[in-house]
């Protein structure tokens, strides 16, 4: 797809991978929408990447139909990309998981996901193209000590992926699972600070590299599934 003028809506774009993926697509000349829940980090990561700013909780499930519509109306009723990059985790052992812990987890990585593409779904239908990118993680296929709500979650998003692909390929929607290894960002940081890039861990350009090359390729073709690994973990 040709990303000049293209319509982009990224959840969970005031940092990290979702930054940077906004930054890669309007260097290329695509119209960005970013969603984030602080206005004022939402507001200057906004103007320093030159995106649309739109100050959206996805795990606010009920909000989700009323939020789907502004967020197309800020890109003019037309969508051509979306990237389902907003999540959250917690790390609790087996006999310290909380009913809280789940909800959190999963209201953001799994249930704002869905029901968001499910509002933007319509636009892709109609127009008979559109691109779906939701990022996982290599824990979507292996779970780790302390991973079973984070990576619960993740492998949802495998196998929702995996059942739009079936879903909507006759309908030249292309859906793509991205899975990262562990990326040196804000994520889990209780300050949502960044974290400084680290030699052997992956970083936010380099998930944005592959989501570019993934949604540049010629529409008759896409990519289901890739996992990226840093080259020397250790």
């Amino acid at each position: 797809m040709e990303l000049k003028n293209a319509n982009v809506l990224i959840t969970g774009g005031s940092s990290g991978i979702g930054k940077e993926i906004a930054r890669k697509f309007i260097d290329k000349g695509a119209n960005v929408v970013i969603t984030g829940r602080d206005a004022v980090k939402l507001k200057k990561v906004a103007d320093e990447v030159g995106a649309i700013p739109f100050l959206f909780d996805i795990s606010d499930l009920k909000s989700i139909p009323k939020k789907g519509k502004e967020a197309i109306d800020l890109l003019n009723g037309k969508i051509d990309i979306l990237i389902n990059n907003a999540g959250i985790g917690v790390f609790p052992l087996l006999g310290e998981i909380t009913e809280q812990n789940l909800m959190d987890v999963y209201n953001t990585n799994v249930f704002g996901l869905v029901l968001l593409t499910q509002e933007i779904l319509p636009i892709f239908k109609k127009q008979n193209y559109g691109d779906i990118i939701n990022i996982g993680s290599t824990a979507s296929s292996k779970g780790f000590e302390r991973g079973s709500v984070y990576a619960s979650s993740k492998f949802a998003i495998r196998g929702i992926t995996q059942s739009w692909q079936a879903e909507l390929r006759k309908d030249n929607i292309r859906v793509c699972l991205v899975n990262p290894s562990e990326v040196t960002t804000a994520f889990a940081d209780i300050n949502r600070k960044e974290r400084i890039e680290e030699s052997n861990k992956l970083g936010s350009e380099d998930v944005a590299h592959t989501i570019v090359s993934i949604i540049e390729m010629r529409k008759k073709a896409f990519i289901p599934e890739v996992t990226i690994w840093a080259t020397n973990p250790f």
